[in-house]
């Protein structure tokens, strides 16, 4: 183990320790580097300045973006966003970042210390946006929404529990422990055979309240990817269409779309499932949180081992993707928003979500969408029903199971293809199915416990969101509802 691995494995404990439990999951996580602000700092003092900029900026930047997000995107209380989602996150470097709401210009500015500045706008349909001194893409304009294939999953009112089994599955997984590290579920939606049977929403949550996905995000982008495969406009097979590595000499030209997806691709821009303090001054940090064109700067990356000889869990994986599916429709962020609406969205009845872009109008894919959690649950009733929506098939046919199939080498988690995956015998997988949740189950999945599981054999899919701090992202008790709301269902066939 190397020193920067020690770093990352004591930072994560250390963080379990302090109660803000390390999260098995990424993107958001890596703002907890700033647990060790001040010693990144010290750092950055006795090797130069160089660094300290982007370090102090990674932070900095997640403050200001995260809560124009919240405040802008999703209609949140500031003052609790920040205290549940932000604060613990940053902790202790929440000392010295500051930040102002300004709702008349609709932005958000935040400073490291009064040395490094952040502001964040509200670009409308294209989400929040991080100012880095260049000229924003152009607001892509609200087109006319198409009728959705499929009817409404339940009516304006919030859907009761129907039967006691249920109801006492939701009281478990809104219960909230006495001390931290605090669970602070937000919204829970059960849909049996197209039809919500029980849903329960935290205070100040509603039924089109939109709350962000994290890494769920990235089954969004598999969804995106797999109606380009069924268009024809690309293939999962054989070089992927990134300029950069477009000259066959070059030892990235053999990445694959499919090594994207699994997490294999084998280049070098580090991981996104555990980080530590030292990553405050690595690049894979930098990309998420601290630069204009998020994918351009993944395309930089060299190659560290062969394509699908590792799977490596990355953000920049994902982010490829998302430039790749901007160029296959138009090459600009708004040719990208109206074929997410027009090809996704518009057909499930997804009426409130925000795919946020970056400075230079590519969606970010890795963990930047907001939605409402009945919009997450129509979400995954289209791959509960194998890509076909209202008898359409949106999605090529056998893509779901492709999503779904284990990924070798990541066997410690169970990871698929955009999704996390119950299926096969990999160690995460089996933890999970003897916990409670069915083989044939898999799911999206994004930091501090949002999920979106499709349980295939139950006809269920099942989205819990909230801003857990609990160990793994919330997973025990998730795992606990996936298996009250099967058992529920089964009692009342």
């Amino acid at each position: 183990m190397n020193q920067a691995d020690r770093c990352a494995k004591d930072a994560a404990i250390t963080q379990h320790r302090l109660g803000y439990a390390a999260m098995q999951f990424p993107l958001s996580r890596s703002s907890t580097l700033a647990l060790c602000l001040g010693g990144a700092a010290l750092a950055a003092l006795l090797g130069g300045f160089a660094y300290f900029d982007r370090a102090a900026g990674v932070p900095t930047h997640y403050v200001s973006h995260q809560l124009c997000s919240a405040v802008f995107v999703g209609g949140l209380d500031p003052q609790t966003f920040y205290k549940e989602a932000i604060q613990p996150a940053i902790a202790p470097g929440d000392l010295l970042i500051h930040h102002q709401i300004d709702r008349a210009r609709r932005e958000v500015t935040a400073d490291f210390a009064g040395l490094v500045k952040s502001r964040a706008v509200y670009r409308g349909a294209l989400g929040c946006q991080v100012d880095h001194g260049m000229p924003q893409p152009d607001v892509a304009p609200e087109a006319p929404r198409e009728k959705p294939l499929i009817p409404p999953i339940a009516g304006p009112e919030i859907v009761a529990p129907d039967t006691g089994a249920l109801r006492e599955a939701l009281d478990r997984a809104f219960a909230e422990p006495a001390a931290p590290p605090h669970r602070y579920t937000k919204a829970v939606v059960v849909v049996h055979d197209g039809k919500i049977v029980a849903e329960r929403y935290a205070p100040g949550i509603g039924i089109d309240t939109p709350l962000i996905g994290w890494s769920m995000t990235k089954s969004v982008t598999n969804a995106l990817i797999g109606i380009l495969v069924k268009q024809h406009k690309i293939s999962v097979d054989g070089p992927a269409p990134i300029a950069e590595w477009s000259d066959p000499r070059d030892p990235r030209h053999g990445i694959a779309i499919d090594h994207l997806l699994r997490m294999s691709s084998g280049l070098g821009f580090g991981q996104s499932l555990f980080d530590g303090w030292t990553d405050l001054f690595n690049p894979p940090s930098w990309m998420n949180f601290d630069m204009a064109d998020q994918a351009g700067f993944a395309a930089q990356a060299r190659l560290a081992v062969a394509s699908g000889s590792r799977w490596t869990y990355t953000n920049g994986n994902t982010l490829l993707l998302s430039r790749i599916i901007r160029d296959a429709t138009g090459g600009d962020a708004a040719s990208a928003y109206r074929f997410a609406h027009r090809e996704l969205f518009d057909k499930l009845g997804i009426e409130h979500a925000t795919l946020e872009f970056d400075s230079v109008g590519t969606p970010v894919g890795s963990g930047h969408m907001w939605a409402p959690a009945r919009d997450w649950a129509r979400f995954g009733m289209l791959y509960l029903n194998d890509g076909v929506v209202g008898g359409k098939r949106i999605l090529p046919e056998g893509w779901v199971d492709y999503s779904a199939r284990f990924t070798p080498g990541s066997d410690e988690f169970g990871y698929a293809a955009g999704f996390w995956t119950n299926r096969g015998t990999s160690t995460g997988a089996l933890q999970r199915v003897k916990a409670g949740m069915p083989a044939d189950s898999f799911m999206a999945v994004g930091s501090f416990g949002q999920y979106t599981v499709v349980v295939p054999s139950a006809r269920l899919v099942i989205v819990r969101l909230g801003t857990s701090y609990t160990w793994y992202g919330d997973i025990e008790a998730t795992e606990r509802l996936v298996a009250d709301a099967v058992a529920a269902v089964h009692q009342g066939e």
